[in-house]
């Protein structure tokens, strides 16, 4: 009995492997048709329209969809407070934003730096820091229910944690977001993700490669 029952357990974990095998295969993210072999991108099968968002760039203007027309970009969620992935994340992106810089400004990769801290990221604030990492980044925040339906639309989620002493202090607070990176096609659609870790060079090469390949 002991010899039939673990044969049995030995056969349905080996046909739990198969499957989760197969699984893995059959919905694995595939590279899109249109698109050539990047390092870094997972490309959805068709670019995804955004809807429509008005969102407060640190400069003063307004950042909506048209805006973000005529260049690949990247988008990523964060907040000024953040102790080590926002940092780290916008230092990587700094790194290959060097690498465009040679580019035509008209065709350069861009990068946008949302952030989901509107009660503390004061447009000011939020210049000064996305600017110490290169000039050329956007940096935009808007209200938190601007912010919750543009995030959804890029597959992207945040929430506010209070500290443990929030009810003394209100500014005891971090917020949670999604750490992937959005990849925008110049038509402003959504075209595919970027998950961390993050490797500043593969991500240069890749959106250079995007770029000769949509440039008039």
């Amino acid at each position: 009995m002991f010899n039939r029952t673990t044969g049995i357990i030995l056969i349905i974990a080996l046909a739990a492997g198969l499957g989760l095998v197969t699984a893995q295969k059959v919905f694995a993210p595939k590279p899109a048709a249109n698109h050539p072999a990047t390092e870094t991108i997972t490309f959805y099968p068709q670019p995804r329209p955004l809807p429509d968002f008005n969102l407060s760039q640190s400069d003063g203007t307004r950042l909506i969809p048209g805006e973000l027309k005529g260049h690949w970009t990247l988008v990523f969620l964060g907040f000024t407070f953040c102790p080590d992935v926002c940092p780290t994340t916008l230092a990587d992106l700094a790194r290959a934003q060097k690498s465009w810089e040679t580019q035509p400004e008209s065709l350069r990769p861009r990068v946008l730096f949302v952030s989901v801290d509107p009660e503390r990221d004061t447009p000011a604030r939020l210049g000064e820091y996305a600017h110490a990492f290169h000039k050329d980044t956007l940096a935009a925040t808007a209200d938190v229910p601007s912010l919750e339906r543009f995030a959804t639309s890029l597959g992207f989620v945040f929430q506010k944690v209070e500290g443990k002493h929030f009810d003394e202090n209100p500014q005891d607070y971090t917020l949670e977001h999604s750490a992937s990176l959005a990849v925008l096609d110049p038509d402003g659609k959504l075209a595919g993700l970027i998950r961390p870790p993050f490797q500043a060079q593969a991500i240069a090469r890749d959106l250079q490669l995007l770029t000769e390949k949509t440039a008039p």
